[in-house]
């Protein structure tokens, strides 16, 4: 049995079709809205369904890749259907709230015979794998800070995602719990590849992933602050946060912007007596990266890789794997 791309209408969704074409694969495409998710199938030449997630609309899959975000509403209606029709799931979700959900699954997930990979992309392959690489360097590490950067505009979808987390304000990790601060504080310089930049602290999915995979109890993740910030606490209010998200125009970064523009990360560990190590890494653009990552772990999923239950990308499928991504490279420091 193949994979079914729920959310194929969408920037990341399509890309994934598109990409799984050019490797010989031949996937379901999936969504909600019927006259793009046609459109790109008949493009494509590939079987499509259209309907809300259901074991009904899982049957003969063998693993859905949902790409249809906000996760925070289409998670738990696609874990349900996953579950009971016997269906692995992943997923390309960067949303707090969705990992503490997914990873509170992982009792039915294993009952069930189902493996669930939860951000399965940019969001958090990169900086999943890089935590999980330096926490095997040194053993007891007790912090870990990670930055990312990854320039060349966002998708409608991200960019929405990205208001409504501006909003919130930012998260710590703070002796295993999470800890509210100002958005970008504290603030850091770090050694990209490409040069040092002034970070600051953000709220991440590896505030939930990396604790889950590396199980150090401090964790800060930080990023470029985007102009903008000093505004961030007035996405508190819905009215506005609404009114700002309507004005975002659909599409994302073309073909031209995603060759130009690669992403970064950098991370480093702690432990209690001092002693550090760090790793960067050099990638794709990072829509580019979650197409490749998501396709390669439906891939391992469906050859019967990784086992049931609930996982973190560098937990199901170890942290090496980001270095397996086209035009990735990871540098210990």
């Amino acid at each position: 049995m193949g994979c079914l791309v729920y959310g194929a209408n969408g920037y990341s969704g399509a890309l994934l079709a598109r990409l799984a074409v050019t490797r010989g694969e031949r996937p379901i495409l999936a969504g909600r809205s019927e006259a793009p998710v046609r459109a790109l199938a008949e493009e494509l030449g590939l079987p499509y369904r259209v309907g809300a997630p259901s074991p009904a609309l899982l049957e003969g899959v063998g693993a859905v890749v949902n790409c249809a975000g906000p996760f925070a509403a289409t998670a738990r209606p696609m874990v349900a259907a996953c579950l009971a029709a016997g269906v692995h799931y992943l997923d390309i979700t960067g949303e707090l709230d969705v990992f503490a959900w997914m990873f509170a699954q992982d009792g039915a997930a294993r009952s069930a015979g189902v493996t669930m990979i939860t951000g399965a992309g940019f969001d958090v392959v990169p900086t999943d794998c890089l935590a999980a690489l330096l926490a095997a360097e040194l053993p007891g590490a007790v912090a870990l800070e990670i930055a990312f950067s990854a320039p060349g505009g966002l998708s409608r979808g991200t960019a929405r995602t990205a208001l409504a987390e501006m909003g919130s304000g930012a998260l710590r990790r703070v002796g295993g719990e999470l800890v509210a601060t100002r958005f970008g504080a504290p603030s850091r310089s770090v050694p990209f590849p490409s040069g040092v930049q002034r970070v600051g602290a953000t709220r991440w999915g590896d505030l939930a992933t990396a604790y889950r995979s590396t199980s150090i109890p401090d964790i800060t993740v930080y990023m470029p602050l985007p102009r903008g910030t000093a505004l961030a606490p007035l996405f508190r209010f819905a009215p506005l946060r609404r009114t700002v998200q309507a004005l975002v125009r659909p599409g994302g970064p073309s073909s031209s912007v995603r060759a130009a523009a690669g992403c970064e990360a950098w991370a480093e560990v702690r432990d209690a007596a001092g002693a550090t190590r760090s790793a960067t890494l050099t990638g794709p653009n990072a829509y580019a990266l979650t197409a490749d990552a998501s396709l390669r772990a439906a891939q391992r999923v469906l050859a019967g890789e990784v086992a049931p239950g609930v996982h973190t990308p560098s937990s199901a499928l170890g942290a090496g794997f980001v270095r397996t991504l086209d035009g990735v490279t990871v540098s210990l420091l």
